[in-house]
């Protein structure tokens, strides 16, 4: 028998993302328009073995409500539990993006050395480039060495977006 990922899909100020749940958490924010969108949505399908249902869930509901807290600024944190699925590698990255507060980059390069893998720091783009959880898990944080803004999966204006609202920067969108 298959298991079920409830998706659902949010109409984010800075583009269309795709939220799905499995059991009580979520597995999956990501950008419709993101170019490896496909990849994600058949990881998750093989790796849980689920098919997916377009419905609501509490966790999807739950996500949306701190998703309109958080592009209204009223949300720095958020408290919906998360299920990674990906490599032990990708996990290790992925967990430390949420340590990364809220208004704070870093770059790549510090990113590996905070998983202690200073050398791993194209290995560690890639797993950030292959994050499934948009936004609650902050990939959008992370930079280049020279503080330009590099690869996301929602486009660079949505990440400079998100930087923006984070900074506290007026945006027209906001």
């Amino acid at each position: 028998m298959k298991n079920t990922i409830y998706i659902q899909r949010y109409q984010s100020p800075c583009g269309e993302l795709l939220l799905g749940s499995y059991e009580d958490n979520l597995c999956l924010c990501d950008w419709t328009i993101e170019k490896h969108h496909g990849r994600v949505i058949r990881r998750l399908q093989k790796s849980l073995h689920a098919d997916y249902k377009e419905t609501t869930s509490d966790i999807l509901n739950e996500t949306v409500r701190q998703l309109d807290e958080y592009f209204a600024g009223k949300r720095r944190n958020f408290t919906i539990p998360l299920l990674f699925v990906g490599t032990d590698f990708q996990k290790k990255v992925w967990n430390k993006l949420l340590e990364i507060p809220y208004g704070k980059t870093v770059s790549y390069g510090e990113l590996a050395r905070m998983i202690d893998m200073p050398k791993a720091v194209r290995a560690v783009a890639n797993a950030n480039g292959a994050n499934a959880i948009s936004i609650l898990a902050p990939c959008h944080r992370i930079i280049g060495s020279d503080h330009s803004l590099t690869g996301y999966g929602g486009g660079l204006a949505a990440k400079k977006l998100l930087l923006d609202l984070e900074a506290g920067t007026n945006s027209p969108l906001f």
